[in-house]
């Protein structure tokens, strides 16, 4: 397995994490790892739209979608 290192974290959002895994029993490396975990396995928009993009043959950024979504809103 890799590792990572994180510095400079703020100290209220240390604080805030100190907490949660307080709360949740464990330590901050196993809270932090089951939270990289969740996140890697969580496609981002942009991969989304990526994905439906390839499967209709056409593709949208992120950016074009949003574009989209509001020159239809602003139609209305």
């Amino acid at each position: 397995m890799r590792s990572i290192q994180v510095t400079s974290v703020p100290n209220d959002t240390h604080q805030t994490m100190e907490q949660r895994v307080s709360r949740a029993g464990q330590s901050l490396q196993e809270y932090l790892l089951q939270v990289l975990c969740i996140e890697a396995r969580s496609p981002t928009v942009e991969e989304v739209l990526q994905r439906v993009g390839e499967q209709t043959g056409s593709t949208f950024s992120l950016q074009e979608a949003v574009a989209a979504v509001r020159a239809e809103r602003d139609s209305r």
